[in-house]
């Protein structure tokens, strides 16, 4: 490894580290002072979603990122017995319901609340999980990371690799989570309605749900103010109709509900319309 990937991942390092102790707050405004791009795309996406307030809820993404981030240096520290002072489940029974089933469970998640506590701690709580990562770039950070998120118990399946683990996991009544709610190319999925413009969104998930029969249950891990911890909240299982653009809508209209209950909650700062149909010009 070259030296600026291991000074990298010194870095790397020592943030995580730092974030053990900072108050969340603190690595919000540090976040949004160091790269603000990120301010600038969270901005645009708003405008193209119709938002107003959109200061408002910028200000809340950055929280809401700081708060996954000293939750992922915190981790080590989170076990059964405390669990349940960072997280609580609501509708658990609609996950159970369908793993009761035998066909496992394909979680659909995004970056919305905190997508590594909710699977972090649902293995704590419940039982382990397959969770689909993109590797990072650097290959010291990526098993920093992947060691962290393995510590209560989930087994890691790397995107590259996916469809053969997933589908393993899914023959042996096993629950997968899938992040959902990336831009992705033409090659790779459909343009589904989202916030009333057309975005890209991958269709290997119905897919993998189409072929294997397994149980589409959407779940998400979000924040309340009131009780200054998360609430992991499964939804009513989304039922498939074996159309690969429909069930591809379906699934994300879900999420678009939900992210307008919890506009703060979600990354914005994701260029999530950067794919166009052909002959649209792009929005960034």
């Amino acid at each position: 490894m070259n030296r600026a990937r291991v000074i990298e991942y010194l870095a790397a390092r020592l943030v995580v580290f730092s974030l053990a102790w900072l108050p969340a707050q603190v690595f919000a405004k540090l976040l949004d002072w160091m790269i603000p791009r990120l301010r600038r795309t969270a901005l645009r996406n708003l405008e193209l979603a119709g938002f107003d307030d959109r200061e408002l809820i910028v200000k809340g993404v950055f929280q809401s990122i700081a708060r996954v981030m000293v939750s992922f240096a915190k981790l080590p520290r989170i076990n059964k017995q405390n669990a349940h002072q960072w997280i609580r489940y609501e509708g658990l029974e609609n996950f159970t319901a369908a793993q009761a089933r035998g066909r496992g469970v394909l979680v659909a998640t995004g970056h919305l609340g905190n997508w590594e506590l909710s699977a972090y701690t649902h293995a704590l709580m419940t039982a382990p999980m397959h969770i689909v990562v993109r590797p990072l770039d650097n290959p010291r950070i990526d098993a920093f990371v992947e060691r962290r998120r393995a510590l209560s118990g989930n087994h890691i399946i790397r995107k590259k690799e996916a469809a053969r683990e997933i589908l393993r996991a899914l023959k042996a009544g096993d629950a997968v989570g899938i992040l959902i709610d990336q831009n992705t190319t033409p090659e790779e999925g459909v343009f589904v309605d989202f916030f009333d413009r057309k975005a890209c969104a991958g269709t290997a998930f119905v897919k993998f749900a189409h072929h294997s029969g397994a149980a589409v249950v959407p779940g998400f891990a979000l924040w309340s103010e009131q009780e200054k911890r998360y609430v992991l909240r499964f939804y009513p299982e989304v039922a498939m109709s074996g159309d690969v653009q429909a069930d591809t809508q379906q699934v994300h209209s879900v999420l678009e509900t939900v992210i307008r209950e919890y506009p703060d909650q979600w990354l914005w700062i994701h260029r999530r319309w950067k794919t166009r149909p052909p002959g649209e010009p792009g929005l960034y």
